[in-house]
């Protein structure tokens, strides 16, 4: 009974102690420092040891300007614990706040000493500066203990006091002298410097970056200089760049070819189709490993049929399928050329019936529910290539109830959203598509976006929804490669409902098509009569970087191209394309970009 009663009276304490202090903390954080004092005082009287409530309690004082009660409790607490030299930086910090600057530098200069006779005193020191602000001094505390004993290192602590400065060099500097002195510690540099890293090539931050990386890489060759220039580069999808770090690694390494494969697939889904094939033809060129050469072999695959034109393309790429299924066999290793190989015979070849038999062939030897679900997604898309709506849904359904919350359980919500867009059930879309807009994914969030304003704003004040129809039913011809079908539906959609909301989709969706099949003259009237029809729409941003995208790689327009990028670098400072806008001006006028 005893034993209960002192368990119960503990409970009951350490409740209540927990209580004082989160209310002693909600009053500190909504400013209520007379309330929060009473409190922290309380817990304080209890527990002296713990340096947190002093030094709330201190600031409550401080906060109030109550400076009688801030100094007698650091009387009374310096003669608790003589031994702790930060305290003497709390003492000059509380006269500091009444002006007593002389008297406050000679408490800072009196702490500062202690580091000569106790160098590991010094990240105490510095962190307690840092505290009240005086970030010079906490940089003489870290550097000093630093020079005494090489031991310590401070970098970390030094780079974020730069930061806090907005010193940037000196903290891009810092950061590198920590992963010199310790390359494990690459990945927090690269999580800490990437705060102050953009897409931007020509950011002053980015310049700087390189600047100083390259100085390094210069000194004395290192796999950490190059990882970081790397990923800089990466940032910026400069992905060419990227590689020749890779191939540096590489080369003086002979490791994995790991870094060199992540970089091609990440090339290839940002469409950089020939650093893709570049990294992925090093790596057949430099492995025995089949399982790696099979996957190369895909993405190389791949990244061809996304830049094949000709029927003899087509047919290279046919007998480049058959030759790996040859080799390597028609088991489960060759899954996901299977995958690939029906993707191919549906949006390239037009046979649709022979992937599904594939495909379905390939579901039983799938070898996790991740591949199940990529088999039933890619059936799901030869059925709306067949206009199987219902079909499709049910196979995309399928993945969101088996794979809940993964990434192509997001995927497969989208492909419901789209699909429902595509037969007309404009509700039960928007529905779909209200969820995603919060994806986890950025591409699927930007296009659930998209797609929700597409419907959302043509919609309204049309109840049979007749316009948005024909938008979707040539939406739907895009989709399945009839692009010369979904020109004409477009061209429907432009006469019936001229002055429309779905004009302005229309001639944009037109012009993509028409670039597509390598109509440029056509392509570029559209975007111009956009362009005229809405000055300040929200695709008009877009027309000028794809009309300027027509004027320099198919028109020959250079200096045409030159005035579209400058448009978005001028009239359109949020842009999505203000970056690559101003990298393909600098480059069209000669810039020398390095």
């Amino acid at each position: 009974m005893y034993y209960r009663i002192i368990v119960i009276l503990f409970f009951f304490s350490t409740f209540s102690h927990a209580q004082s202090s989160q209310l002693a903390y909600n009053y500190f954080q909504k400013g209520e420092y007379e309330k929060a004092a009473v409190f922290y005082k309380q817990l304080y009287t209890k527990n002296d040891v713990r340096r947190d409530y002093f030094k709330q309690l201190l600031s409550c004082y401080q906060l109030i300007e109550n400076f009688e009660a801030s100094s007698k409790l650091l009387t009374t607490h310096l003669k608790k614990f003589p031994d702790q030299p930060y305290l003497l930086i709390e003492v000059g910090y509380n006269l500091q706040l009444q002006n007593k600057k002389e008297e406050a530098q000679s408490y800072y200069e009196k702490t500062l000493k202690t580091i000569d006779t106790n160098p590991f005193q010094g990240g105490t020191i510095g962190r307690s500066f840092q505290e009240n602000h005086l970030l010079d001094y906490a940089l003489l505390a870290y550097k000093k203990a630093m020079e005494l004993n090489p031991d310590l290192n401070f970098n970390i602590d030094i780079a974020n006091i730069y930061a806090e400065k907005a010193d940037v060099e000196n903290m891009f500097d810092t950061y590198l002298n920590v992963i010199e002195k310790n390359e494990v510690y690459y990945e927090t540099v690269q999580r800490y410097t990437g705060k102050f890293i953009s897409d931007d090539s020509e950011d002053e931050n980015n310049k700087l970056f390189k600047k100083l990386v390259l100085k390094r890489l210069q000194k004395s060759p290192n796999d950490s200089w190059n990882k970081l220039l790397s990923w800089l580069y990466m940032q910026q999808k400069d992905y060419d760049k990227a590689l020749i770090q890779e191939l540096a690694i590489y080369k003086r390494n002979k490791d994995n070819l790991d870094r060199i494969f992540e970089l091609g697939e990440v090339a290839f889904n940002n469409k950089d189709y020939e650093t893709s094939k570049s990294s992925f033809t090093y790596i057949l060129d430099n492995t025995q490993n089949s399982s790696l050469i099979l996957d190369a072999h895909i993405y190389l695959l791949e990244a061809t049929i996304e830049t094949a034109t000709t029927t003899k393309e087509h047919e290279t790429i046919e007998q480049k399928f058959q030759y790996l299924f040859a080799t390597y066999g028609n088991g489960s290793s060759t899954l996901n050329l299977k995958i690939s190989y029906a993707d191919f015979l549906t949006f390239t070849k037009d046979s649709p019936n022979k992937a599904i038999t594939i495909l379905k062939e390939v579901l039983s030897e799938a070898g996790s529910d991740y591949q199940y679900g990529s088999i039933k997604l890619k059936i799901g898309d030869i059925l709306v290539y067949t206009n199987k709506f219902n079909e499709a849904l049910i196979n995309y359904s399928q993945v969101q109830t088996k794979l809940k919350n993964s990434a192509l359980a997001q995927t497969a919500r989208f492909k419901v959203a789209q699909t429902s867009y595509f037969k007309g059930d404009f509700k039960w879309a928007l529905t779909q598509l209200k969820v995603l807009k919060k994806s986890t994914s950025q591409l699927i969030a930007n296009d659930a976006l998209d797609l929700y304003l597409l419907i959302s704003d043509n919609i309204v004040g049309d109840t049979i929804h007749n316009a948005l129809k024909t938008y979707a039913k040539a939406d739907v011809l895009a989709f399945q490669n009839k692009n010369k079908a979904a020109i004409d539906t477009l061209t429907i959609a432009l006469q019936k409902f001229k002055g429309r909301s779905i004009e302005d989709e229309a001639l944009y969706k037109q012009a993509e098509l028409y670039a597509k099949i390598h109509l440029y003259e056509l392509a570029e009237n559209n975007y111009l009569k956009l362009i005229a029809l809405q000055k300040d729409g929200i695709l008009v941003d877009d027309a000028y970087y794809h009309l300027a995208g027509l004027y320099k790689d198919n028109l020959g327009k250079i200096e045409k191209a030159k005035e579209m990028y400058k448009k978005i670098i001028f009239e359109f400072p949020s842009s999505i394309y203000l970056v690559d806008a101003r990298k393909q001006f600098r480059k069209l006028r000669g810039d020398h970009l390095n």
